[in-house]
């Protein structure tokens, strides 16, 4: 006789379906708590504190005027009296050509108005004696009217002969080459015993003058450059002596190649005794400061915009355990600073991570 045993299998499965649902509402209610369970976000409190903002860049020393010497005509250099780096003064000799042809040609000149003056002077003493006579009755009209043709005529060609002497003293000038001014030769681009033409810089001279900085500026930061603003200038050659400078010209135009705008800064005197033309140097510009200002972190803002001539963005503030996005009015801001002019107190919690979903549960940490 056999026993019937088929109520404890069914009991079996139930036992097991019983721990499988048991298991699931486990885990929806560990999901639930988990999507509900606050996030852990750091947060600050806006600083009233100053805020400054500063450009850097790069940038070279430049004299305030070069000028390119050469000559004037065609000629084999005789000498070249300087060198690169020497100081000059004005009017000092730089570079002589070769002066025989231009020597002769002045000495003839010269030789040719003696002539002339001594002809003229004899044409003048002649007219003299002629107006004597026709005077006293024993020349006639004619014989005056020759006598002051003669001297025009000699008059004329001491005239010509005076021209032609001030043109062959400047020919002869023009083999010369002097300092127009005080400074220091920059380049030298003669020798001697060279065939130069005319027109062709041999020499480059910075004149004597304020010494001026020269720096290219991306356009992007043209809004806040501003003549008159003070920076601090390095040399790279001298890195332990930094020295003032001031914004003193912003080029009218945008170079089109680059997309960058030429700043001119000027050196109080008295100037580093160490700058060299083009000499490579570290600018860095304040091109804003605030005092007392409400500032935050800049990655704690979101959504910066600009808006009817300000800025505007979106942050993050605690509220009742909750995120809420509150819109801000921003001023003055550096690489990892902003000021909020308006839509936060000193006493505000804002988030650091300006992306946390709005409504989200939040439990602050302080942020070091």
């Amino acid at each position: 006789m056999s026993a019937d045993h088929s109520p404890r299998p069914a009991r079996a499965v139930w036992v097991r379906r019983l721990a499988w649902v048991g298991l699931l509402l486990a885990l929806i209610a560990a999901g639930a708590w988990w999507a509900m369970r606050p996030v852990v976000v750091e947060v600050v409190r806006p600083q009233v504190q100053d805020l400054s903002r500063t450009l850097q860049f790069t940038g070279r020393v430049e004299s305030r005027e070069r000028v390119d010497l050469g000559v004037t005509v065609t000629g084999r250099v005789e000498a070249v009296q300087v060198r690169e780096g020497d100081r000059v003064q004005a009017g000092q000799v730089l570079i002589t050509l070769e002066q025989d042809e231009s020597r002769a040609a002045q000495a003839q000149a010269e030789a040719t108005l003696a002539q002339a003056n001594a002809t003229l002077q004899a044409a003048r003493a002649e007219l003299k004696r002629v107006r004597e006579l026709v005077s006293q009755g024993f020349f006639s009209q004619a014989n005056l009217d020759e006598a002051l043709r003669g001297e025009r005529v000699a008059r004329a060609q001491q005239g010509a002969a005076q021209a032609a002497l001030t043109v062959s003293r400047a020919r002869q000038s023009q083999t010369t080459v002097r300092a127009p001014a005080d400074g220091q030769v920059l380049v030298r681009q003669v020798e001697p015993g060279q065939i130069v033409q005319a027109g062709k810089a041999l020499l480059t001279l910075a004149v004597d003058g304020a010494t001026e900085l020269v720096a290219s500026v991306d356009e992007r930061f043209l809004s806040q450059l501003q003549v008159g603003q003070r920076g601090k200038v390095v040399a790279d050659a001298f890195p332990t002596q930094p020295f003032d400078a001031v914004v003193a010209r912003l080029a009218p135009s945008v170079n089109a190649q680059t997309g960058a705008v030429e700043v001119t800064m000027s050196v109080p005197t008295p100037e580093p005794a160490f700058l060299r033309e083009d000499m490579t140097l570290s600018i860095e510009v304040l091109t804003g400061q605030r005092q007392g200002a409400l500032v935050l972190p800049l990655q704690a803002v979101r959504e910066r915009q600009a808006r009817d001539g300000r800025e505007e963005g979106t942050v993050m503030v605690l509220r009742d355990g909750r995120a809420v996005p509150v819109p801000v009015v921003l001023g003055l801001s550096n690489l990892s600073q902003v000021e909020v002019t308006a839509g936060l107190t000193d006493d505000t919690t804002v988030l650091m991570d300006p992306t946390v979903a709005e409504g989200t549960r939040v439990r602050a940490r302080v942020a070091p």
